[in-house]
């Protein structure tokens, strides 16, 4: 998985700058902190649905099948908990894989990560977000990736199939997502401000 997520990172343009570590883990909080906004909103994939939608027996072209799958995960799975946890975890995969971190070697049954089970969910990404900020991991990733993925076990959030997912979306989108280029744009309020 961290080589898909790099390869369509680079692929999508979004490695076109030296950026240090730090920027690519404050991304990962700022998809923390959106898993914490999906919650709170109670935003949470419906993966049966998307299941079942994708399951459509009835022959397509590549191009709708390419195109329903792009619908069914805006309708089923976009801006939920799950999607953004799957955000997080791309985005350190993303990170390893700039870097050649090697994640294969770890042992992320056999680990010791917190107990998420007595914390709320803001609490517990609060938690995780203290990991990615700790200079102490900050050449480890996959400490900062096992510490989701206890999260999501204890949440019984299939975590590998939500980044599958992700990626698969991401890999269907334009070239930097469209070219977002944020600009100063004037804004003219009305006179009451």
């Amino acid at each position: 998985m961290r080589d898909k997520a790099y390869q369509c990172a680079v692929a999508h343009g979004w490695h076109e700058e030296n950026l240090s570590d730090e920027h690519f883990l404050c991304l990962v909080i700022s998809e923390l902190m959106e898993a914490v906004e999906a919650d709170r909103k109670g935003k949470h994939a419906k993966v049966a649905m998307f299941k079942e939608w994708q399951g459509n027996s009835v022959p397509l072209t590549e191009e709708t099948r390419k195109r329903r799958f792009m619908e069914y995960f805006e309708a089923f799975i976009k801006g939920t908990v799950e999607e953004e946890l799957a955000d997080a975890c791309i985005r350190l995969l993303d990170l390893a894989g700039l870097r050649g971190y090697d994640l294969d070697s770890f042992d992320y049954e056999g680990s010791d990560t917190e107990d998420y089970s007595d914390m709320t969910f803001t609490e517990s990404m609060f938690r995780i977000c203290v990991y990615v900020t700790d200079n102490f991991y900050r050449d480890e990733p996959f400490i900062l990736l096992n510490e989701i993925f206890a999260f999501c076990r204890d949440r019984n959030i299939d975590i590998f199939w939500h980044i599958k997912q992700k990626i698969k979306y991401n890999e269907l989108r334009p070239y930097k997502h469209g070219d977002y280029i944020f600009r100063s744009i004037p804004v003219h309020f009305p006179a009451a401000y």
